[in-house]
């Protein structure tokens, strides 16, 4: 069903805030993961919340953080998260890069400790929106979900990687993906009987492929993706599964905030990110006035099929922002059942509950 994205949006602001958060860390939780919705992203959105809630209650993520400075010069941070939820951790650490690149041309942000960050292109798009290229290298400490390829036991997460370019007069290009064949979050989707997973997206302990959620999760409740025997398969086959080794070395080894494995972890996200200024490297407009040429060309490419276009990376995002702000965000009944379970389980308002439409019976 499609649900109005406003009253959605506050129920999940007040479940937070109820739940220990301060108001303006519960406007922003809410603000992100309503966002990674209306991109299209759900995996990343509002069905995130009964997991975060439990996270908090486990210790494994912490309310109202700032974070810390560990070691820094004019072009560099190591900075520690302290568990903190990602949604305002992120934007803190951004901002350090984004000030630091626009005084010295070029920083390097190692983000450690970290609780989730939600859609990672998030992160780009801020910083473009600020005129600087930036490049993420992002891992899930403690989170084993991704079998590398030619193998069949989880050594990786699903370690997202995302780049983001400005471009003069018009919206940015954004890439931004997991290095997994799907996220976690989208078994997490299906397993709600949302959008079904793509064939052979996943992998069983014998080697044969799957799209049954439960290879990851099993059989138990609440879903858990440690609880299932199989694994989700690397993107791209050996190419896929080296960037992702590289995000782990990247996001996980080199900020300190730890790799996927081995043994248990307490679960984090680490982050590399580096932000450069254009102007730095090709002044005058160069660097724009060759982007952009070089986008009109690659989107001139004839479609490969009658009713087909080329995009550039973004652009899906945009159109689904579009669509979704006037028709509402699509939930299951499983999803916004365990969703609205959640705020009624923390005590908020019965009158902001209501103002979301109920699941069927």
């Amino acid at each position: 069903m499609l649900i109005p994205v406003e009253p959605l949006q506050d129920l999940v602001k007040e479940t937070f805030i109820a739940a220990g958060c301060r108001p303006g860390e519960g406007r922003r939780i809410a603000k992100y993961l309503m966002r990674a919705n209306l991109a299209g992203h759900d995996s990343h959105g509002v069905i995130r919340v009964p997991r975060y809630l439990a996270w908090k209650e486990q210790g494994m993520v912490v309310a109202n953080q700032k974070l810390a400075i560990v070691n820094e010069s004019d072009s560099f941070a190591v900075l520690d998260g302290r568990h903190g939820f990602g949604q305002s951790i992120g934007p803190q650490a951004v901002d350090l890069g984004i000030a630091k690149a626009k005084k010295a041309k070029v920083a390097i942000i190692a983000l450690r400790h970290s609780g989730h960050l939600g859609r990672i292109g998030e992160w780009s798009e801020r910083a473009a929106a600020a005129g600087l290229v930036s490049i993420h290298f992002v891992n899930v400490a403690g989170s084993q979900l991704v079998a590398p390829f030619g193998g069949v036991d989880r050594r990786l997460s699903t370690a997202p990687f995302s780049v983001g370019v400005p471009l003069a007069g018009r919206a940015p290009v954004i890439l931004d993906f997991a290095t997994s064949v799907v996220a976690e979050g989208k078994v997490l989707v299906a397993a709600f009987g949302g959008k079904p997973l793509p064939e052979r997206s996943l992998i069983e302990p014998n080697g044969s492929m799957s799209q049954n959620p439960l290879t990851l999760y099993g059989d138990h409740r609440p879903f858990d993706p440690r609880k299932g025997p199989g694994a989700i398969r690397a993107m791209g086959e050996h190419k896929g599964s080296g960037l992702a080794l590289m995000c782990e070395l990247l996001g996980g080894a080199l900020t300190g905030s730890g790799c996927a494995g081995p043994g248990a972890r307490r679960i984090a996200n680490g982050m590399l990110s580096i932000y450069m200024e254009p102007e730095a490297f090709a002044a005058d407009g160069a660097f724009a006035a060759e982007v952009k040429s070089y986008i009109d060309f690659f989107v001139s490419s004839r479609p490969a099929s009658p009713n087909g276009e080329v995009l550039l990376p973004g652009d899906p995002e945009r159109r689904n922002k579009e669509q979704r702000l006037k028709e509402g965000v699509p939930l299951s009944d499983d999803a916004l059942r365990a969703i609205l379970d959640a705020a009624r389980g923390v005590g908020v308002a019965a009158a902001v509950i209501a103002a979301v439409p109920a699941p069927a019976v």
